[in-house]
């Protein structure tokens, strides 16, 4: 599918352009200067991870992910919980990597497992693989097809590495892939018209189409361009991530990774469905405004918690690890005593004493698995 970009609706779009380049300007200078930039920014993660759930049609709860995340699960963690963590670890490696890398060829093809600008697949990969081709007695044995496949899985990742860190890459003999997978005659699992590549490589041929429109502009019409193209089958949730990693690149948040979700929660879904294109930019241009409207508020939220922490601390002994208890409370939107004491390296009781001393407010209200949080 080809996604036109018609500037002929600038005029209509004018307003909420200037909302959300305000909005994103003062969310930008409150998160550098404050002190609580790092808390802030690790604990929007969490909740913009939930928020892409909650807008594909999922309920996931905060404090389900915040456990699952700590190894501290109450129960077996859902499907849903699983993917809200991968979209978790995912955020967190697109924040520690340059600001451009993510929408890199090599960016894209480590986020997605794909292969890009050139990458073939190494022999063997896939299930399509043949087995005993070579006359090996090895390749007889049962589990050779999906050795093959983890060692192909290996030397592409080590290739993606090697690249990445400016190596010479020594690109593997390709072979002919077959139209079909042999354990899918029927054609059920794959779609050969479904070229997630190709798909990929002409979602990427907008972003020097946008480069001179506002960053703003250029966010929703790549937003909107992933909605109408569809890269990708399993990991539709990654446009919002990307778009927030292109705002980083053009400086426009570069104090953190925007929560894009966070404020698309807000929207109603007939907005963000529209036909109308106009109606889908606008609302995903309202959408950025109310995440940065509502980051504002959190910022404001947990300085006053902050303050009101450093009074209890105030006075205490140099190497007290109370300073380091409410770093680690303003980061987290919920901790619990066994996540304290091992952020602390203290007991579990310990963990209590410190959090009665510092005043947090518990969530709870419970004898056992008791939390505590910033409400």
């Amino acid at each position: 599918m080809r996604y036109d970009i018609d500037a002929t609706t600038l005029q209509t779009l004018l307003p909420a352009i200037a909302g959300a380049e305000d909005a994103l300007a003062r969310l930008d200078e409150r998160v550098a200067r404050s002190p609580i930039g790092q808390g802030f920014a690790a604990r929007s993660h969490f909740f913009d991870s939930a928020g892409a759930l909650w807008v594909a049609g999922e309920l996931v709860h905060v404090e389900d992910l915040v456990l699952h995340d700590a190894h501290m699960d109450s129960r077996a963690p859902s499907h849903e919980l699983t993917i809200a963590h991968s979209v978790l670890r995912t955020r967190r490696r697109i924040e520690t990597a340059d600001p451009g890398w993510a929408l890199s060829p090599a960016g894209l093809g480590a986020l997605t497992a794909s292969t890009l600008e050139g990458e073939e697949r190494a022999p063997g990969a896939g299930t399509n693989a043949p087995i005993g081709e070579a006359g090996d007695e090895d390749d007889q044995a049962p589990l050779a097809a999906e050795i093959a496949e983890l060692d192909a899985l290996l030397a592409r990742s080590q290739r993606l590495l090697d690249r990445h860190v400016g190596k010479a890459v020594v690109e593997p003999p390709t072979e002919a892939a077959p139209s079909q997978r042999n354990d899918d005659p029927f054609g059920l699992f794959g779609d050969d018209e479904w070229n997630e590549e190709e798909r990929i490589q002409e979602w990427r041929g907008l972003i020097p189409l946008v480069e001179e429109l506002p960053p703003t502009l250029a966010t929703a019409i790549l937003f909107d361009a992933w909605e109408q193209i569809e890269p990708l089958r399993r990991q539709h949730w990654l446009s919002g991530l990307l778009i927030a990693s292109s705002l980083r690149a053009r400086g426009k948040v570069a104090s953190h990774l925007f929560s894009f979700y966070t404020g698309l929660k807000q929207i109603r879904h007939e907005r963000r469905r529209a036909r109308n294109r106009v109606t889908r930019l606008q609302a995903f241009l309202d959408a950025m405004r109310e995440s940065a409207v509502i980051g504002l508020k959190e910022i404001d939220r947990l300085s006053l918690a902050r303050t009101q922490m450093e009074l209890r601390f105030r006075g205490r002994r140099s190497n007290s690890s109370l300073p380091q208890l409410a770093d680690f409370i303003l980061s987290r939107p919920m901790v619990s005593a066994a996540m304290v004491a091992r952020e602390l390296g203290v007991t579990q009781r310990g963990a209590l004493n410190l959090i009665n001393e510092i005043g947090i407010r518990e969530i709870t209200g419970r004898g056992r698995y008791r939390a505590w949080g910033i409400i």
